[in-house]
């Protein structure tokens, strides 16, 4: 924790540049990105951003929605930000700045032209219609059907428009209609099982991961339909847009599925192996060594040295460098998961050090 701290303090000390260069870059809307080698001339003149000249309308609210605008939007897409009345949820949502503004919505949030509408009345129902006439791209995370009852959905608005939605479950099945929240999504997906301790209740992270990934998901997924569309069915590589273009396409990211996907093999395993991952605390199951360790001045230390090479030099680090890989009992990763035991006990004399300061970023 005093590692996060230490750093958290260099941020804070960085924060007014940092919120100074995104302002520029928005302003700018580039994407600094070279295929060549840098020279005199390209390093001034960065290259518009990959989506810029595309328009995206920004329906979604709180975390899920607000992330996937918010990555759309760091890639030069003119993203106009539709709030209800009294704003979205997320500007009152944990730490406030000086102006009553939350500093997760100045994360999240930034970047975007906002406005008012509601969308329970008929004259911001038609704001609505109006703005994506003129748009490529939407995104919304109302529950399911919401939509389509205000007249918004889909079948509803130009043809041409991307349609990105983000849901607890998805748009179709028997738990389509229930409201997701990312807290439960998480353990319905299967993460909650795999994280904590063996002998403590599922842990989940200080963080909305669920919502995150879900908004990434969207975002990639809106940005694929994109290409189909303006490449056309038979697009290609670098082919050039066609004269005829499809239409837009229905983008339905779910919390659940989206977390489901980054669950490794776990279902391969035990379909195929009858392997249960479970909890495995500060370690991760079927990789030695990886864990966390105290060090002599009550600070935690995290050890990444599976790799064989990196394994050799963190036992002759720790004063064992007969336990090295070049040793036939510490070969590899199969040999050290079955001495994983004696192998943490070695690892666990980071409690005769004192950790090094934190990098500064």
């Amino acid at each position: 924790m005093s590692v996060l701290v230490a750093q958290a303090r260099r941020l804070r000390l960085a924060l007014p540049a940092l919120h100074r260069q995104a302002a520029a870059a928005a302003a700018a809307a580039t994407f600094s990105i070279s295929t060549s080698p840098p020279s005199s001339t390209s390093a001034s003149t960065p290259l518009p951003g990959p989506l810029a000249g595309y328009k995206v309308l920004d329906l979604g609210q709180v975390v899920a929605g607000n992330f996937a605008g918010a990555l759309l939007a760091y890639f030069g897409a003119d993203v106009i930000k539709v709030e209800p009345p009294g704003g979205d949820p997320l500007r009152s949502l944990r730490v406030l700045d000086a102006t009553g503004t939350s500093l997760w919505w100045r994360t999240y949030g930034r970047n975007r032209r906002c406005m008012v509408a509601d969308l329970r009345t008929a004259a911001g129902r038609d704001v609505v219609r109006q703005l994506a006439s003129k748009c490529d791209l939407l995104v919304e995370n109302f529950t399911p059907g919401k939509m389509e009852g205000w007249g918004l959905g889909p079948a509803d608005l130009d043809a041409r428009l991307v349609y990105c939605r983000i849901s607890g479950y998805g748009q179709t099945g028997p738990m389509a209609g229930r409201p997701g929240y990312a807290s439960v999504c998480e353990a319905h997906s299967g993460f909650r099982a795999v994280n904590g301790f063996p002998d403590r209740p599922p842990v989940r992270p200080n963080i909305s991961l669920g919502d995150t990934l879900a908004g990434l998901h969207a975002a990639f997924g809106g940005v694929m339909a994109l290409l189909a569309r303006d490449r056309g069915p038979t697009g290609v590589g670098r082919a050039p847009r066609p004269p005829a273009p499809v239409g837009g396409q229905v983008v339905d990211a779910a919390i659940t599925e989206s977390v489901f996907s980054m669950l490794e093999a776990c279902v391969p395993e035990w379909v195929e192996g009858g392997v249960d991952r479970e909890p495995s605390g500060s370690t991760i199951s079927g990789v030695v060594p990886s864990a966390t360790f105290r060090t002599a001045d009550a600070r935690w230390c995290v050890v990444g040295g599976n790799g064989d090479s990196v394994y050799t030099r963190l036992m002759e680090a720790v004063g064992r460098p007969d336990m090295g890989a070049q040793s036939p009992a510490f070969k590899d990763n199969a040999a050290r998961c079955a001495r994983a035991d004696e192998i943490y006990e070695v690892s666990e004399r980071t409690r005769e050090r004192i950790a090094p300061a934190p990098p500064c970023f």
